[in-house]
Parts: structure tokens; C-alpha cells; sequence
């Protein structure tokens, strides 16, 4: 594929046609994972006992995410893409074999390690609850029950890394739904991982071990690996934060956050992780042709995109959050104050979300390229920020101070990774940015209008008279039609990029530098 401007369009062409596949797959999954977390809400509401399940749920979770949807995914996908590229499926097939066997015997290590370590684990998540033996106790049980999924969620992520490299993403992209379906103790990534297999051996991809440890890619991977999991997880590590301080505010602050949480990560899952996962096979292909003009013209493509769809996304969680949370959460035990208090920690994470959404793109970018030190070095800044910005935000904001310190430290990460960026390629170009930007949120800012105005939040003018589920439906159908035809109406280019992902047939895709 050639590095001209044909040869770029045709490269965002995939990434539209990738996204489509992720998205609809996420969906799936983000849809089964609400009713999941509907069924907790109902039977528990937002109590201690739900609190212990979701700090230990959580610490396994918060690995797979790592694994899954992070660090092992990232420094595995370029390795593979260079090889397949280079090689060809014989040293693919190879490299495939001795990968797993390296990780099973690091998985099964590390999942041990954290059955016998449960308790100090949970001494170190939650702090708080070290005066409340039967609240720690259950914690410390339910954490054991966790670990061992581990290994075959890794080994998913293994299976799906082979598949991205190929350009298959849906059948990568459905494992999450499996396990939500597939809830149980150990068996919690069986389904996630098997969903992939029959692809696979489609594709012709081995994914039996070998003890070829000494493979150079094997140790390229390794190398890659541990820079990946503290770069690409700063917005994790900040969860983790969260969690820690979360116990020392009173009783559900916990059940808040997670609520709050899932509520941001559909848009976030749908597109923005989504997003950043199809557009990492293109730009490590493109690195490894050495076509820098074109991974310059696919990052920037990929950050338009993210903010289309990320900063109207917020708009409509900070206005509509509460609606949002009640149509969702309130019922059973989980009571009305308790909305009250997720909407306003949905509040907190939205502010966050175009930057959550952007960050991934921005350090997979470096990833692409083979660096692994930036990253690292940037997220470290982000992960200080975020608890010092934590520790003054907690006391007079309690629950949604924390929500909000991960939002303002999230920029932190990725203004710095675009800034070091355009020193590195020359790109993102502001100015092209700033185009794409200002019609955004001129569009954002008419959808926010009509938001108050469903919302009764605008002075002197009358809103809707009910509040039920019909009014939150229409609000929300409203403020996408309200935004699209601002959009439209302003001649946004990326509008035309993402109807064509809606057609599936890859519409107009917004140039490099389009107006």
C-alpha cells in the first residue's frame, strides 16, 4: 500500500469498515454487562455487600482490561503485524505457538501469586474496611474466586491480538459479551477465549504452546509489555486510586464509582476504545513500512473521529446523567438517593471522556512506532497528578472529586502524548485539529441547549412536564438528531465518516486536512 494521499484514504476506509465491526460487537457487550450490573443493583443496591463484590471483582477486571483490552493486546498486535507483514503466515505461525506458551506459564504464575496475596491485596485496595473483619473477610474470599480467570482471559487477549493483526475484530470484539453471560468462579473467560478459536483456525493461526521462549518476537513482546501496562493503564491505575480512597468515604462511595463508571464506558467501549483498537493494526503496518506520512494522516483521522463522538457523548452524560442513572440502576434496593449520588460521580467521569477517549489513540500511536519509554514517562505525570488532584477533591467533593480528578489528570496524559507527538511526526497538526474542533462543539454546544432545556435547567423557560422513561428516550433521540443536523449543518466532515460506519459501506471519509 502506498504512502499517497489514495493510499491514507484507503487505510481510514478500514478503520471505518474495523470500527463498525467493534463497535456492534461492544454494543453486545456493553448492553449484556448492563443488565448484569441492573440484577446487582436490584438485589443489592449500593450497600457493603455489594461494595466487597466490586472491590474484588474489580482487581481480576482490572487486569483483564490491562490484558484484554490494554497492555498485552498493544505490545502484542505490532510484534504480530510486523511479522505477518514480513514474514508471512509460516513466521506467524511460529511466533504464534512459542507466544503461548509463554503465557500460559506467566499467566498461571501471576494468578497464583494472586490467590495467596488476596489479603494483601485487598489491604491495599481498601484500606478502609480493615475495622469491619466480616466486610474485609468477604472481600478477601471473593478475590480468590476471581484470580484464576486470569489465565484464560489472557490467553483471549492473546487470541485476539492474532486475529486484529489479520484484520478480523468482530470475533475479538464479542468475547466481553460471552462473559457476561458466563459469570461463574474460574470458568468467567472460558467463553471469551473459545468464541475466538474457530476464526482462528480459519485463518490458519496456531494457538497451540510451544517452548520456544528464546523466540527474538517472543522477547520483542516481553519488551514492549510492562512499559505497555503502566502507560496504556493510566486511566485504570486511576480507578485504582479511586478505589483506595473511596474507602475511607462513607458506606456505597465504592458502588457509586463502579455504577458511575459503567455508565461512561458505553460511549467510551463503543466507539473510543473501539476506535483506537482498529486503527493500531493500520498504524503498526504503516511504522513497519516506515510510511510515517501515512500514520500521521490515520492518528489524526482516528483523533477527529474520537472527538466527534466523545465530546457530545459527555455533554449529553453531564445533563442528562441523572435520568440516565434512574432509567438504568433505580429499582429494588438501589434507592433514589442513590442515583442522586452515581449521577453526580457520572457527572465527575464525563468531564474525562473525550480525553479518556483520545489517550488510547494518542499512546498506541508510540506503541506503533516501537517506543515504549514516552508513554511510560507521560503516564507516570498523569497517575501523580490524579492523586494529588484526588486528595484535595475528596474531602469537599467526596465521590464526585474522585471522578473528577481522573477526568482532569486523563487531559494531563493526553495533551502531553499529542504535544510530544508533533514534535516526533510533525502531527496532529493543530490547525487541522482546531478546525475539526470548533465544529464540534458548536454543534456540542446546541445539543447542550437542548439537553437543559428536556432537562427543565434553562431559566425562565418551561420544560417537559414528566420525567419518566418515555421523556429520558425521547431526550436522548432528541440530542442525537439535535447534534447530528448541527453537525450537518456546519458541514462536518466527520459526520459523513461516521454515517458511512453506520451504512457499513464506508461513506466520505474526512481528509487530512478538510475544512
Amino acid at each position: 500500500m502506498s504512502d499517497s494521499p489514495e493510499g491514507h484514504e484507503q487505510v481510514q476506509r478500514g478503520v471505518v469498515s474495523a470500527v463498525g465491526a467493534i463497535g456492534a460487537a461492544t454494543l453486545a457487550s456493553r448492553v449484556l454487562g448492563y443488565l448484569r450490573d441492573m440484577v446487582v443493583a436490584h438485589a443489592f443496591g449500593a450497600g457493603p455487600v455489594t461494595d466487597a463484590f466490586l472491590v474484588a471483582f474489580r482487581i481480576p477486571n482490572l487486569l483483564r482490561r490491562l490484558l484484554g483490552e490494554g497492555a498485552l493486546s498493544t505490545a502484542v498486535i505490532p510484534v504480530f503485524t510486523e511479522t505477518l507483514t514480513r514474514g508471512g503466515p509460516t513466521a506467524f505461525g511460529r511466533l504464534a505457538r512459542a507466544a503461548t506458551g509463554a503465557a500460559i506459564v506467566v499467566l498461571c504464575l501471576v494468578s497464583a501469586l494472586g490467590v495467596l496475596l488476596s489479603h494483601q491485596v485487598v489491604a491495599i485496595m481498601a484500606p478502609g474496611w480493615r475495622a469491619d473483619t466480616g466486610l474485609f473477610d468477604l472481600a478477601v474470599t471473593l478475590t480468590r474466586v476471581m484470580f484464576p480467570y486470569l489465565v484464560l482471559v489472557g490467553l483471549a487477549a492473546l487470541a485476539m491480538g492474532a486475529l486484529n493483526a489479520h484484520h478480523r475484530f468482530f470475533t475479538a470484539a464479542i468475547g466481553p459479551a460471552v462473559l457476561n453471560v458466563a459469570m461463574i468462579a474460574a470458568v468467567l473467560g472460558l467463553g471469551q477465549l473459545l468464541v475466538q478459536l474457530p476464526e482462528l483456525r480459519r485463518l490458519g493461526v496456531p494457538l497451540t504452546p510451544s517452548a520456544e521462549w528464546r523466540h527474538p518476537a517472543v522477547a520483542r513482546i516481553a519488551h514492549r509489555l510492562w512499559p505497555a501496562v503502566f502507560a496504556l493503564a493510566a486511566v485504570q491505575i486511576t480507578v485504582v486510586v479511586n478505589t483506595l480512597l473511596a474507602s475511607l468515604l462513607p458506606t456505597g462511595t465504592v458502588s457509586y464509582l463502579y455504577y458511575a463508571d459503567r455508565v461512561m464506558e458505553f460511549p467510551l467501549g463503543i466507539f473510543g476504545i473501539a476506535l483506537a483498537t482498529a486503527a493500531l493494526p493500520s498504524m503498526s503496518a504503516q511504522a513497519a513500512r516506515g510510511e510515517l506520512a501515512g500514520l500521521r494522516a490515520t492518528l489524526e483521522f482516528a483523533l477527529r473521529m474520537a472527538a466527534f463522538v466523545a465530546i457530545p457523548a459527555a455533554v449529553g452524560l453531564v445533563l442528562l446523567g441523572g435520568p440516565i442513572v434512574r432509567l438504568l440502576f433505580q429499582r429494588g434496593e438501589f434507592s433514589a438517593a442513590d442515583a442522586v449520588l452515581t449521577a453526580q460521580a457520572l457527572t465527575g467521569y464525563a468531564v474525562g471522556l473525550p480525553a479518556f477517549s483520545a489517550t488510547r489513540i494518542a499512546a498506541q500511536t508510540f506503541y506503533a512506532l516501537g517506543d515504549t519509554r514516552t508513554p511510560v514517562v507521560v503516564g507516570f505525570l498523569s497517575v501523580a497528578v490524579n492523586v494529588v488532584l484526588a486528595l484535595l477533591l475528596m474531602w469537599p467533593m467526596r465521590h464526585t472529586g474522585l471522578a473528577l480528578a481522573s477526568s482532569l489528570s486523563s487531559y494531563v496524559n493526553v495533551l502531553g502524548l499529542c504535544w510530544l507527538l508533533r514534535r516526533r511526526l510533525d502531527g496532529p497538526r493543530g490547525r487541522d485539529l482546531w478546525r475539526s474542533l470548533a465544529r464540534t462543539l458548536a454543534a456540542s454546544a446546541l445539543l447542550a441547549l437542548w439537553c437543559a432545556w428536556t432537562s427543565g435547567l434553562v431559566p425562565g423557560v418551561p420544560g417537559p412536564a414528566r420525567h419518566g422513561l418515555g421523556w429520558t428516550v425521547v431526550a436522548l433521540i432528541g440530542g442525537v438528531a439535535v447534534y447530528g443536523a448541527a453537525a450537518a449543518a456546519l458541514g462536518s466532515t466527520e459526520l459523513r465518516g461516521l454515517l458511512g460506519l453506520l451504512r457499513r459501506r464506508g461513506g466520505p471519509l474526512p481528509p487530512a486536512g478538510g475544512r
